[in-house]
């Protein structure tokens, strides 16, 4: 496994949801509201990591039902915890085998999880298999080149100041595709036509530094995983680097950017 991916493992529910599951749940309610899909839907929805969209889609879209996939055995045991909805199953799968009988979905879904997906066309013709001749696909990733999710932005621009290893762990230069372009070029490539991209912008706030610092030392994904591997020393440098780019005595407030994407294969023939 590379460096740069070798922290993108994402086992623990709870570190997730402190690091980024409040602001995952944020853009799950725009998403929803933005897909506008039918009733009585079945959905399936590849990585639902700690089910942040699950519920989302169970309060907001009166599914019929929901079979909520991920690769990792935590987070799948943490989402089953928080959703005791009957409409919802939740299963241990890898997103290039989806666990569905062909043509028996109307809805395909993932939040937040395309750019880590190691073989992407091979997601995507998976979804197409598992679909209905009539369904779609909706999916949304943050703005990674953009600096869509700002205080994970700024966290890397600050490390690289003082350890070049963290400019090549930036999502910003590993996911440059997660922008408007890269996803309508992505869908071009599977096989799709005319895909509905739009931003999603919500606010991520903090009530001071120490709660925007404090889910960077909990070990679960790129960034906290790369705190993990300093120094205490270079720890407290980066820290205080950091605590030197928000200058503030209260609250700290950010935006957050994602892209949504909408889209329908062609009929084939």
């Amino acid at each position: 496994m590379t460096m740069t991916a070798k922290h993108d493992r994402w086992i623990s529910g709870q570190s997730y949801d402190q690091y980024m599951g409040r602001w995952s749940r944020m853009i799950a309610e725009k998403f929803v509201d933005w897909v506008d899909p039918p009733a009585n839907a079945d959905w399936l929805e590849v990585g639902c990591g700690t089910g942040a969209l699950t519920k989302t889609i169970l309060s907001k879209a009166t599914p019929r039902s929901i079979l909520a996939t991920d690769l990792s055995d935590g987070f799948v045991a943490f989402a089953q915890n928080e959703n005791e909805d009957k409409r919802v199953q939740f299963e241990v799968a890898d997103a290039s085998q989806l666990p569905c009988p062909d043509g028996s979905k109307d809805i395909v879904t993932s939040a937040l999880v395309l750019n880590f997906l190691p073989d992407k066309q091979k997601a995507f013709a998976e979804m197409r298999r598992v679909l209905e001749p009539d369904g779609f696909i909706a999916f949304y990733v943050w703005d990674y080149p953009g600096g869509g999710m700002s205080f994970i932005d700024t966290f890397w621009k600050t490390a690289a100041e003082i350890d070049a290893r963290a400019a090549e762990l930036d999502e910003c230069v590993r996911f440059p595709f997660c922008q408007k372009d890269g996803l309508d070029q992505l869908c071009q490539s599977a096989g799709i036509k005319r895909a509905e991209i739009e931003a999603l912008d919500v606010e991520t706030r903090f009530p001071d530094f120490e709660a925007l610092w404090y889910p960077f030392t909990l070990g679960v994904g790129p960034a906290p995983g790369y705190v993990g591997t300093l120094t205490e020393k270079q720890k407290t440098d980066l820290k205080a680097r950091l605590s030197a780019k928000f200058v503030s005595e209260g609250s700290i407030s950010l935006p957050a950017r994602a892209w949504a994407v909408k889209a329908k294969w062609p009929e084939e023939g």
